[in-house]
């Protein structure tokens, strides 16, 4: 959520900024609502003081023996129009809330200006994608060839865009999972955390995807209320802080979390039907990281070379890409997508997105440290994946598929494997 006190004293600059990722926002209801506000409370305050000095006035006819009746009905009326008015200004406040709550945050000074996909800006690229002596086969078709994916079967027990994984293609996705997090945990010092795949609506509004992206997922009725299957594990790991008041040296905290991922991709379909590139269930190995203010952009840089770490002991050609300010996500400063070579598409695909939130999400989940100064402060949260355990096993898949229809295991992952080096395809 967008500091109210930016709203108040510099409107233009919101306005510019909520511009430059293509939202047009007219101040004109924000600055009617704070009218309101600021009258409501003008009207408070010059009530409350009137009643103190007839209040006084009570005491003193009361001391003479004098009639302080009509005095004590004034002060009546005054704290009818006092509760009418807390009243209202709590309805108010709310109107405010819902209204700053609907704003995304502001792009970072140094995020592109763009308005899609086609202004974003390629950063780096790593490893040169492999040349074939044979027609690549897509992920789908390598994998039914091992006996290892099945989506018709996913069909019949729940229905389109899930999937049954077998045999060495399920131990290798597996693997993939167990490898993410041992690098993560080992190399580059994240604590492993088991989080819920429930969470409640206070969680989903703390990192941003409620309201506003309800149509996005998939809510389970529980005791006459809702949960929530969560969209990424950065939704539960992050709400970790929520309400809390962290000592200031104990910030950074980086967390690493696998869980499944549920997302209803509402308005996506015609594309990426085919396959698991985009699925309602899918896998993730999650970075989520807390921290100080003065560090959060170095923080930004560190957490995405963590996941690029994972691509590179794999062998597969990625390129780095930093979003365009109309491109990024709601909750987002900047990102930087990482996207993974495959050959079938013959083009770069997404597979991690590594993001610096600033104070956006802690505002919403009031997560804040103490500061040198004894002050308590905003966090700043960071997350993204390391990686999409699903798409990395697309991109395996396909950039080490071999004409026979096998798959060479990748030389990092051959002890997950329990020793296998290649997946041998259906006899």
């Amino acid at each position: 959520m967008l500091d109210i006190q930016l709203l108040r004293n510099q409107i233009e600059v919101v306005t510019n900024a909520l511009a430059a990722r293509g939202m047009t926002f007219d101040p004109t209801e924000f600055q009617s609502l704070e009218t309101e506000r600021k009258n409501l409370q003008t009207r408070t305050q010059e009530l409350q003081a009137q009643r103190n000095s007839l209040s006084k006035q009570i005491g003193i006819l009361k001391g003479k023996g004098e009639d302080a009746a009509p005095v004590m009905a004034q002060v009546a009326g005054i704290g009818d129009e006092l509760k009418a008015n807390e009243q209202a200004l709590s309805a108010l406040l709310v109107r405010i809330e819902t209204l700053v709550a609907g704003l995304p945050n502001l792009p970072h000074a140094s995020v592109p200006v763009g308005e899609d996909e086609t202004a974003n800006v390629e950063v780096s690229r790593w490893g040169t994608p492999r040349e074939f002596a044979f027609e690549v086969s897509d992920h789908v078709d390598v994998g039914g060839g091992l006996g290892g994916l099945d989506f018709e079967t996913a069909v019949k027990i729940t229905g389109s865009r899930f999937a049954v994984m077998r045999g060495g293609v399920a131990r290798m996705h597996r693997a993939l999972a167990q490898m993410m997090l041992d690098v993560h945990t080992g190399e580059h010092g994240y604590t492993e955390v088991y989080v819920p795949y429930l969470v409640n609506a206070t969680s989903m509004f703390g990192t941003g995807q409620l309201p506003k992206f309800e149509a996005d997922l998939f809510a389970v009725p529980w005791d006459e209320g809702r949960f929530y299957l969560i969209p990424t594990a950065e939704v539960p790991v992050t709400n970790i802080v929520r309400g809390e008041l962290l000592a200031g040296d104990a910030l950074p905290l980086k967390f690493v979390s696998h869980t499944p991922c549920f997302r209803s991709e509402a308005g996506s379909y015609g594309r990426d039907t085919r396959g698991m590139i985009r699925q309602h269930q899918f896998d993730k190995v999650e970075l989520v990281r807390i921290e100080h203010p003065d560090n959060s952009w170095a923080a930004l840089e560190e957490l995405t070379g963590h996941a690029e770490a994972i691509l590179r002991k794999l062998e597969l050609p990625y390129r780095k890409i930093v979003l365009c300010t109309g491109d990024m996500g709601f909750a987002s400063a900047k990102t930087y997508d990482l996207e993974v070579w495959l050959p079938a598409q013959n083009t770069y695909r997404e597979i991690s997105s590594c993001s610096c939130f600033e104070g956006f999400q802690a505002r919403r989940m009031q997560a804040r440290f103490k500061n040198a100064q004894g002050k308590n402060e905003l966090v700043h949260t960071l997350n993204g994946s390391g990686l999409a355990v699903g798409r990395t096993l697309v991109a395996v898949l396909e950039n080490y598929q071999r004409a026979d229809g096998s798959v060479v295991v990748p030389k990092a992952l051959v002890p997950y494997m329990g020793g296998i080096e290649v997946l041998e395809p259906r006899g």
